[in-house]
């Protein structure tokens, strides 16, 4: 089997840990010879050294806790802090969770605490300042900030998906880029950039692929409505409908929500369902992703 059909199988499959994944991924960026590609592996791998270079999906927004001690041994224990409470410069701060660790921690938090939440303690210095501003007659003695595990395994859902659109859309460009020599370039080195920044980093450009011939303007509804229109050939043209049906479906309902927030939900049941029927789906949907990807800046 392929590098980039292992890859494949495994952010398919959630049973197989995502280090073991991220590993197969560094090896196929040395094949691309992708710096980008390779530094966000790195650091997937082990933890980010810096609040500047994290992903939007490992910044979550949390509430806090915390317990409270009065007069007479009275006390309140897991009691929400209100943030309206906390002073304006310190709200965008304490409503946020910046995941630092490394994913075989995260991983290993998700395994202990599955339906539950992971804390994050309140400095005791703000813990401090803010003690008396609560409740009244009550001292917070201890605070945190509540992660839901559910968030947890959404950041780690999203580096699967990542990843998943990002070798589809490799395989597309070249079924052998896996199997490369190193310093080869298998695929042109600007291509894996573009790719990358649209499926990795997120940095979302308008790129022309696939074999249809047609100018890509995410902006103009005109090129937007042949994007779906070319999909939509593409996959009758399968003549699977009891695979196609759905996700025709789900390309209809994002021709009619573009440019709204419905988009995004319609946008990923059609990539749950690519991730589904990724073999016979894969080769004939991979030309189309980077176009639908723009439309959801």
């Amino acid at each position: 089997m392929s590098l980039l059909r292992e890859i494949q199988d495994a952010a398919i499959d959630s049973k197989t840990d995502l280090a073991s994944l991220l590993r197969k991924c560094k090896v196929l960026a040395v094949r691309l010879g992708s710096a980008d590609f390779r530094k966000w592996v790195d650091d997937e791998l082990s933890g980010y050294k810096s609040t500047d270079d994290l992903p939007d999906y490992r910044i979550l927004h949390v509430n806090s806790k915390g317990h409270f001690a009065g007069a007479f041994g009275s006390g309140i224990n897991n009691a929400d802090l209100p943030l309206f409470c906390i002073p304006e410069e310190y709200r965008e701060s304490m409503s946020r969770a910046n995941i630092m660790e490394p994913v075989a921690a995260i991983e290993a938090l998700v395994s202990k605490c599955e339906g539950g939440a992971a804390q994050v303690p309140w400095s005791p210095d703000f813990v401090a300042i803010m003690a008396t501003k609560f409740y009244q007659h009550m001292n917070c003695v201890q605070a945190w900030k509540v992660i839901p595990i559910t968030a947890l395994i959404g950041a780690l859902d999203e580096i699967r998906n990542r990843i998943l659109n990002f070798v589809i859309e490799i395989e597309a460009q070249n079924p052998n880029a896996g199997e490369a020599a190193i310093n080869s370039a298998p695929v042109a080195s600007d291509r894996v950039q573009q790719i990358f920044n649209t499926y990795i980093s997120g940095s979302v450009q308008n790129v022309a692929t696939g074999s249809y011939d047609f100018e890509q303007h995410a902006s103009k509804t005109e090129s937007n409505e042949e994007l779906f229109q070319h999909l939509l050939e593409a996959l009758k043209a399968i003549n699977k409908p009891e695979i196609t049906g759905v996700i025709c479906k789900d390309v209809e309902e994002m021709r009619s929500t573009q440019g709204t927030q419905s988009f995004k939900i319609h946008y990923q049941h059609f990539m749950s369902v690519l991730a589904d029927h990724m073999q016979v789906l894969g080769p004939v949907v991979a030309p189309f992703l980077p176009s639908l990807a723009s439309l959801m800046s």
